[in-house]
């Protein structure tokens, strides 16, 4: 679905993104990681072309979109976006209008337009919040009607831009369920940037990102069970497998694990051979 090929970007002197190269298949969900500053944000405005490559390409469904001659807003209703600030992206007094607001923008039938609304409301679990104001939601339920609004354009891609990192644990963990239920039921192709290791562990794959390389790429088992990288880093290992260690270390035989079920299986086994 999508190739990213040497992309690097500039700005003035500075170069953010190095030579990135990967690819994107139907129905993934990916997870970028890595510390402040190696380039996360800048690279997924590349893919959706709110920045343009200094070099490289990215070809999106077989078409090259840093070509010049690209029709750039039709990429982007395949390209969504959701951003870090909830507030900075409504536009419409209620959230009815604010689902409305990209379905207005290409002219979609006012029948049609309803239908949609309705569907993608129920599909975020909003339906019986349509004539609320936004701005007096919680921060997950703000998210919650800006994917609604992006689905309700059918795009290819979801782009999460840090969607959690202003959000309390409730509102990340109403997210990270909603991704998931969009994985499973509508084999959604999903990207996003996080600084929770707790959301990366439930990706299909981990980009690990820095100073504008690509560290490695490969499934959340390989990539966050290496203490020592992520925490060169400055990054922390998913809960369960820090307490598992911690417990290998006192001399228990629980087996590694990035999965708190998982864990408290193996406790619960260990407990019964006592």
């Amino acid at each position: 679905m999508l190739e990213v090929k040497n992309v690097k970007k500039s700005f003035d002197k500075l170069n953010v993104l190095k030579g990135i190269s990967f690819n994107v298949e139907k129905g993934e969900v990916i997870s970028v990681i890595g510390p402040s500053g190696c380039g996360k944000s800048t690279l997924l405005r590349c893919i959706n072309m709110l920045e343009k490559p200094s070099s490289g390409k990215i070809i999106f469904e077989g078409i090259d979109i840093t070509s010049k001659n690209t029709d750039l807003p039709k990429v982007r209703e395949k390209i969504g976006m959701v951003f870090q600030n909830p507030d900075n992206q409504f536009i419409g007094a209620t959230v009815r209008d604010d689902i409305a607001f990209g379905l207005e923008n290409i002219c979609v039938p006012r029948e049609q337009m309803d239908e949609l609304i309705n569907r993608y409301s129920k599909v975020v679990r909003m339906e019986n919040f349509l004539d609320h104001e936004p701005t007096k939601l919680s921060g997950g339920q703000k998210q919650r009607v800006a994917i609604a609004g992006i689905l309700a354009m059918s795009p290819s891609i979801i782009i999460l831009d840090e969607a959690t990192s202003m959000l309390d644990p409730r509102g990340r963990k109403e997210i990270n369920e909603l991704v998931r239920e969009l994985k499973k039921q509508n084999n959604m192709t999903i990207i996003s940037i996080t600084h929770d290791i707790e959301e990366a562990k439930n990706a299909d794959r981990v980009i690990l990102l820095n100073k504008g390389e690509i560290v490695d790429c490969d499934k959340p088992q390989k990539i966050l069970t290496n203490e020592k990288l992520l925490k060169e880093l400055k990054l922390d290992i998913p809960f369960s497998l820090k307490i598992a260690r911690k417990l290998q270390k006192k001399g228990y035989q629980i087996k590694d694990t990035l999965d708190v079920e998982e864990l408290e299986k193996q406790l619960c086994q260990l407990h019964a051979k006592v």
